[in-house]
């Protein structure tokens, strides 16, 4: 095989994922003139020397366990598939409903679609969320009530946690809590901040029904602390279908996959 053909191929594909974070086996195909399969022993074989990592129908940029974006950097990256999951998970807020919403850029977009419900409570620890739910209240959006949580703040992810937090947590009850996270994999929920992945923990254990959303880039990736098990949570809300690698594993089989994309098409 010509080597040269090859490592151009490689150039070019590094050259998409820098433009676009996250790239298809089928565009990159027609881009550069090749089979899919080509493309896809392309893409094995620099997920080998960890340039990107595969996910179902194409790649996007290798994480591992690598430092947390700022939260102003985050909210841009993967920006329409996470409009898509906080779209869809704020349809399942219901009248009347005691809420736990974690941080994340993720959860954001929750509180951004929260409309047309009644008498709710939703208790959170991200400053940027309760800005947004304070600004939907006052435009009539919804009715109820923001309680933002105590605690040590970080500004660089416009977060509350610590134990001031993690004690006031254990004061509520919720009906729902939504999860983020910074990866995940068969072995459970994960993310990058001791404090908030706590934080996190006590609300998913304090709720009646635990919903994680997390667009795709975090499948098969793990953050440096772990929020739960998977046989914790009730539903995952993310945007593809679930790995066809996770299909038989017997726990995951008791969580309910919701793909974003297909809620909006309904």
């Amino acid at each position: 095989m010509n080597m040269s053909l090859h490592s151009e191929r490689y150039r070019a594909i590094m050259r998409e994922l820098e433009l676009k974070n996250k790239i298809r086996v089928v565009d990159l195909a027609e881009k550069l003139n090749v089979t899919p399969e080509t493309i896809r022993k392309d893409l094995s074989a620099l997920e080998e020397k960890k340039k990107l990592r595969r996910i179902h129908g194409g790649a996007v940029q290798y994480i591992g366990l690598i430092k947390e974006h700022h939260f102003n950097k985050k909210i841009g990256i993967f920006h329409y598939q996470k409009k898509l999951i906080g779209e869809a998970a704020a349809r399942y807020i219901m009248d009347g409903e005691t809420i736990a919403l974690d941080v994340g850029s993720t959860t954001l977009h929750i509180a951004s679609s929260i409309k047309n419900v009644e008498n709710i409570t939703i208790v959170t620890n991200s400053l940027a969320a309760a800005e947004v739910l304070n600004n939907r209240l006052e435009n009539h959006l919804f009715d109820g009530r923001v309680i933002v949580l105590g605690g040590t703040s970080n500004p660089l992810q416009r977060s509350i946690s610590g134990t001031i937090t993690n004690q006031l947590l254990e004061h509520f009850y919720f009906d729902k809590a939504f999860i983020s996270c910074g990866g995940m994999n068969k072995d459970g929920i994960f993310d990058f901040n001791i404090d908030e992945a706590t934080a996190s923990s006590i609300m998913i254990r304090r709720s009646k029904q635990n919903y994680v959303v997390a667009d795709s880039s975090k499948i098969n990736q793990r953050a440096l602390f772990q929020i739960g098990s998977f046989a914790e949570i009730n539903y995952l809300i993310t945007d593809q279908d679930v790995p066809y690698d996770w299909i038989m594993d017997p726990i995951i089989k008791t969580v309910n996959w919701i793909n974003a994309a297909d809620i909006r098409s309904n």
